[in-house]
């Protein structure tokens, strides 16, 4: 068993997509992406990781262009997506500027699906948010024990 660097450990977005397709066995593909279209992690070569993100990111918008005021309010972001189609179905779930679009198969259990591409997302946000920073503590004093000499007199 071989040892790698710290330079070859897989990117948290990308660790997070491996974890994903793991353990959701629906999850065909998947790409993480963010509001502007640049793909941050996916399990796709990059040139299907590029049309995935920008598909999923144009029905994002028109989705939320379909609201009915229009898309107008900002605080009202899309949360989730999903576009049933005959040969599979894709998902697009949000956290704040961060998106994940996944691929399945045909009639996926879309609850579950949408569970853990959030949980990917939530998971993602954990390790890109500081730690808070730890108090310091001052350094413990060295105990000393003076013993008597009964041999000394004042």
């Amino acid at each position: 068993m071989g040892c790698g660097s710290v330079g070859s450990m897989p990117s948290p977005p990308a660790q997070a997509l491996a974890d994903l397709t793991e353990i959701s066995t629906q999850v065909e593909a998947a790409v993480v992406f963010d509001r502007e279209g640049t793909v941050l992690a996916s399990t796709l070569d990059d040139e299907r990781a590029g049309r995935l993100a920008g598909s999923a990111l144009e029905l994002v918008r028109a989705a939320e262009e379909a609201r009915p005021d229009g898309g107008a309010d900002a605080t009202q972001a899309l949360v989730q997506l999903d576009v049933a189609l005959e040969d599979g179905s894709v998902f697009v779930a949000a956290d704040g500027d961060r998106l994940i679009a996944a691929i399945t198969a045909p009639d996926p259990t879309v609850g579950l699906v949408f569970y853990d591409l959030k949980s990917c997302l939530r998971g993602l946000a954990d390790e890109t948010e500081p730690e808070p920073a730890k108090p310091r503590r001052a350094p413990a004093r060295k105990a000393t024990t003076r013993t008597k000499k009964d041999d000394e007199k004042p």
